[in-house]
């Protein structure tokens, strides 16, 4: 009989703690599906050598050097080092904020246009839509995505709901490393008809594309409707293909720069725990980070690597 009161006792205590689990906000979400999803990142490291839209230049890296003497420990001008004064800063000359994979705020054509600091903290989380083109791409390479395409997408996975984020999968991204020509026409894009049924139909947040621009056309009028009538988009994604075609989350990061123009993001999808790809926290906790296999050295570029010493 005692076993039984002790195995009732138990199960009451484990029923109170996850019960008090349960009311402590969104944490149970975090133990019962976040902790155990799979994590993908969406996201180009901006880096010196990369696309870019050839309007613009490219970044460069350089190490930080002090901006003023400090008495015994650094002249105006020094080069911060490890060995002399134990950390390693970096100075990044960024001639555009449109960049590698990127934010796009009304501001970026619209003088009336919200900018990236204006943007409401309720973009950082949304559902997910991935629509899959790149068979069409990889036929005709100036292929855009179509209203036909959308209805098709949802005879297949239902309607696409209120409010999320839709990335349109062509697999351009694989391209990125060929920086001379990742951006010759044609590429693919979205059609304007396709953006004006996922906003006003569909009721989105914003769309996605893996390109650096939305379309070919002479106007960009894709992108100007858009930003015209104060909508945002995501440029330069990447590993769509390792992403659902629903059921997943997108968070969404990006720099704040006061009445910025555009936004480097960082974009990182978590799909559920049974999807095939990704990462789950278990497997990349984040604290403490891994070790690096060299020490880190600065290469050509200036981007810090790790270096193999002789």
């Amino acid at each position: 009989m005692s076993r039984i009161l002790a195995g009732v006792a138990i199960c009451g205590a484990l029923l109170a703690a996850r019960a008090e689990a349960q009311e402590t906000g969104l944490w149970g979400v975090y133990e019962q599906q976040l902790k155990a999803a799979k994590y993908i990142d969406l996201t180009h490291a901006f880096a010196p050598v990369q696309p870019v839209w050839p309007g613009f230049a490219n970044a460069t890296f350089a190490p930080a050097t002090a901006g003023k003497d400090i008495e015994g420990y650094v002249a105006k001008g020094d080069v911060y080092t490890y060995a002399d004064h134990g950390f390693v800063a970096s100075a990044y000359t960024l001639p555009t904020d449109q960049y590698g994979t990127q934010l796009d705020p009304p501001a970026h054509w619209d003088e009336y246009g919200a900018t990236i600091s204006d943007l409401p903290p309720t973009f950082a989380v949304r559902p997910l839509v991935v629509i899959d083109i790149s068979g069409k791409v990889a036929a005709d390479p100036g292929y855009a995505l179509q209203v036909a395409d959308i209805e098709a997408f949802e005879q297949e996975h239902g309607r696409i709901p209120e409010g999320s984020v839709v990335f349109v999968r062509s697999d351009w991204s694989k391209k990125w490393d060929d920086v001379e020509h990742f951006n010759d026409k044609p590429f693919p894009g979205v059609g304007l008809d396709a953006l004006k049924f996922l906003h006003l139909e569909r009721k989105i947040l914003f769309h996605g594309h893996e390109p650096l621009d939305t379309d070919a056309t002479p106007t960009l009028e894709g992108e100007a409707w858009l930003l015209h009538n104060h909508y945002t988009q995501a440029e330069g994604v990447t590993n769509l293909d390792l992403v659902p075609p629903t059921g997943a989350l997108v968070t969404i990061g990006f720099a704040k720069p006061l009445g910025g123009t555009g936004g480097y993001a960082r974009y990182v999808a978590i799909a559920p725990a049974d999807w095939p790809h990704g990462v789950t926290i278990a497997e990349a906790p984040g604290a403490p980070l891994p070790r690096q296999p060299a020490p880190l050295r600065r290469d050509e570029n200036g981007v810090m690597r790790p270096t193999p010493q002789d």
